[in-house]
Order: C-alpha cells, then sequence, then structure tokens
C-alpha cells in the first residue's frame, strides 16, 4: 500500500507554475500595449497643442498691441489735458507778472512789488520746465502710438495679402476648371463628330446586312454573324464582315488626331441559356470575353493599333430584351462597337 500511494505521488504534476508563468506574461503583453496606446494619444495631443498655441499665441499678440494702442491713447489724452492746463496756468502767471510790472513800473517803487514779481517768474520758469516735460512725454507717446500703428498696419496688410491671394487662387482655379471644361466639351464634340462618320462609313460598308444595326451609340453585330454557336472561332463569313471593319477602323485612325484618346471598345454579349459545361467554354462570361478577344486580335492582326482596341465580356447580363422568346434571345446574341474616351 505504500508503495502504491509513493507511485501516484510521482505521478502527480503540478500545473500551477506554468499557470502562473502564462498569466504575467499576459498581463505584460497588455501593460505594454496599454503603454503604446498611452504613447500614441500623448503624441497626438501634443501636435494637436502645438497648432492651437500658434494660433492662440497670434491672436494674443493682436489683443495685446490692440489694448496697449488703447492705452496709450489713455494716457496721451491726460497728458494733453495736463498740458492744456499747464499752458493757462503760464498764461494766468504771465499775466499776473505783467499786470505786477505795471503796477512797479507806475509806482516808481516797492519791495513788496518786487517781491512778488520775482516769485511769479520763479513760478513762471517752474511752470515752464514742467510744461516741456509734458511736451516732451506727448511726443515720445505720440511715437510710440505711430509704431504701434504701423504695427497694427503691418499685420492688417499682410492679413489683406492672404486673402487676396485666396481670392486670387480661387479664382484661378475656377477659371482652369472652366478651361478644361470647354476643352473637354471640345474634345467630346470632336470625338462625336469622328463617331459619326465612322458609323456612317460602316452604315455604307455593312447596309446589306439586316443582322447589322446600330442601337444609340454602338455598332451591333449578331453574334450567328461571325461565330457558329458556342464557338469563339470566326466563321468565313465573319471574315469578310470584319476585314471590311478593320479597313474603316485604320482609315479612321489616320484622321483623329493625335491628342484624342479614343479607343474601339469591342463588347460580347450572349443569350441567357446556360452552356452544357462540357464545351470549351464553362459559362457565357468566357464565351462572351473569348469572343470579344477574337473580334480585337482580328482587327490588330489587320492593321489596328492595339492600344486603341478593348475588349470586354458581358455574358448574359446586359440583354437588348428581356424577353424569354428565342427572337428576343437571338437579339441579345451580339458584338457591340463604341468609339469611345479611354
Amino acid at each position: 500500500m505504500a508503495l502504491s500511494r509513493n507511485r501516484r505521488s510521482e505521478r502527480h504534476v503540478d500545473y500551477w507554475p506554468g499557470f502562473v508563468d502564462a498569466l504575467s506574461t499576459l498581463l505584460l503583453a497588455i501593460m505594454f500595449l496599454l503603454s503604446v496606446f498611452v504613447l500614441m494619444q500623448f503624441l497626438l495631443s501634443q501636435e494637436v497643442n502645438n497648432k492651437d498655441s500658434v494660433l492662440n499665441r497670434l491672436n494674443n499678440q493682436i489683443s495685446e498691441l490692440t489694448e496697449l494702442l488703447s492705452l496709450e491713447r489713455g494716457k496721451g489724452q491726460d497728458l494733453e489735458d495736463t498740458l492744456a492746463n499747464l499752458q493757462a496756468s503760464l498764461n494766468a502767471a504771465e499775466n499776473e507778472k505783467s499786470r505786477l510790472q505795471s503796477l512797479l513800473s507806475s509806482s516808481g517803487s516797492g519791495a513788496a512789488a518786487e517781491q512778488r514779481a520775482g516769485e511769479l517768474s520763479a513760478s513762471l520758469d517752474a511752470e515752464k520746465q514742467v510744461s516741456a516735460r509734458a511736451l516732451s512725454q506727448v511726443e515720445l507717446l505720440n511715437q510710440q502710438i505711430a509704431a504701434l500703428r504701423r504695427q497694427i498696419g503691418a499685420l492688417e496688410d499682410a492679413l489683406n495679402a492672404s486673402e487676396a491671394r485666396d481670392r486670387e487662387s480661387n479664382t484661378k482655379i475656377a477659371d482652369l476648371g472652366k478651361r478644361l471644361n470647354v476643352a473637354l466639351a471640345q474634345r467630346v464634340q470632336e470625338l462625336n463628330r469622328y463617331r459619326s462618320d465612322f458609323f456612317g462609313r460602316l452604315r455604307e460598308i455593312l447596309s446589306d446586312r439586316e443582322n447589322i444595326r446600330i442601337v444609340g451609340d454602338r455598332f451591333v453585330f449578331q453574334s450567328e454573324v461571325l461565330f457558329p454557336t458556342g464557338s469563339a472561332d470566326i466563321n468565313p463569313q465573319g471574315l469578310v464582315e470584319m476585314k471590311k471593319l478593320a479597313d474603316a477602323v485604320v482609315e479612321l485612325n489616320k484622321e483623329i488626331p493625335d491628342d484624342i484618346n479614343w479607343v474601339l471598345r469591342v463588347d460580347g454579349h450572349t443569350d441567357n441559356v446556360p452552356l452544357s459545361g462540357t464545351g470549351r467554354y464553362r459559362d457565357n462570361w468566357e464565351l462572351s470575353s473569348a469572343r470579344a478577344t477574337a473580334v480585337v486580335k482580328f482587327l490588330i492582326a489587320n492593321g489596328v493599333p492595339a492600344n486603341r482596341l478593348v475588349a470586354a465580356g458581358f455574358g448574359e447580363y446586359q440583354p437588348l430584351e428581356a424577353d424569354d422568346s428565342s427572337d428576343a434571345r437571338s437579339r441579345n446574341r451580339r458584338i457591340e462597337l463604341k468609339l469611345t474616351e479611354r
């Protein structure tokens, strides 16, 4: 029995230290992520605060200059009032001095009058000194006010210049937009003219085929004209028609100016009948794309520049008619040609 108990105690495994280590690692990872988040928040707030502080500093400078100008104007007004009072006192003292001198000269003598005249003369000199100091202070304040006005004027000029540049930029942008719209409209008109000429030529060349027609801004070939059922190999009759098309596109390429970035888009369309899945193509997407690509490759082989061609397959998802009749399905199986901008 003792040996059995010893064996059970030897097989016992203590998982607690491993659990503590895993929990510690998880806590460290969480603390690291929290530290990174706090650091990013701090850096973002510093960036926002720096921009706000620059704007606030400029606003504070303008406010301080305005307040300082108001204070200096108030001090200047006080000094002007003081100067006016001093000037009035000076005038009164001069009048009194003149009166006493006249009394002194009329009386011939009089120590009291002479003493009074001396006192008035000394007072008059003192008033003159005070008046001179007041004048110098007024002049200094006027200079400071002028300097403040120049600073405010410079700030206003800078603000007006910035607003003028903004208005000029907006005007230029609007003018460029108008010019661009006019240029685009001219290019569209030119392309429409060449498109009309191109369709007119195709109509003359292919007018004997009733299953080739114009629908809107596209020239439409029924698939039966070009391809056997379920195939993307152009049949002999289709090769003849495609050769006429290639010659017309080659001639058109010679006439359209190089600065008009045009392409002839070849779109393949099928009906909504699913393919059997046992043939070369798995679905109508692949068949429509392969037929459009076959037309494009034939045009390239007959002289049409490859950079002027685009092939696209639409499967059965862009039908001309939504009916499920055999005639509607026949009209939906088609190759469309569209002369458009890149």
